[in-house]
């Protein structure tokens, strides 16, 4: 549990000095997102939607660009969206590996033969 206890606080702490970067490339994503919308004669919901799934890299495609500065934005949000990604990912194993040499017992260690 003190693991468990040691990653969260570490990984807030991650988030916490990130945030105004993490909320720039959001916003980012978003205005981008409803750019491409008006060029595609989106709803706004629709663009959203579109941004946060294109950013993160999962692309349904069930709403898709068809005209070329759209397609434009849509690599530059994918860009973004990995940078967002990384970024959070960064934070996640850094906490995880500060918490590990925080509370592993060097003997177990020892035992599986890890220096």
């Amino acid at each position: 549990m003190e693991f468990t206890i040691t990653f969260i606080e570490l990984f807030c702490l991650g988030i916490y000095f990130c945030l105004p970067l993490m909320i720039f490339l959001g916003l980012l994503i978003a205005l981008m997102g409803q750019i491409a919308g008006g060029i595609e004669r989106w709803s706004r919901f629709d663009a959203l939607y579109w941004s946060c799934i294109t950013a993160l890299t999962v692309g349904y495609g069930d709403i898709r660009p068809m005209g070329r500065k759209a397609k434009v934005l849509a690599v530059l949000i994918a860009l973004v969206g990995m940078m967002f990604t990384g970024i959070f990912v960064a934070i996640t194993v850094q906490a995880a590996s500060r918490a590990f040499t925080k509370h592993i017992d060097p003997s177990i260690l020892a035992n599986l033969g890890v220096p």
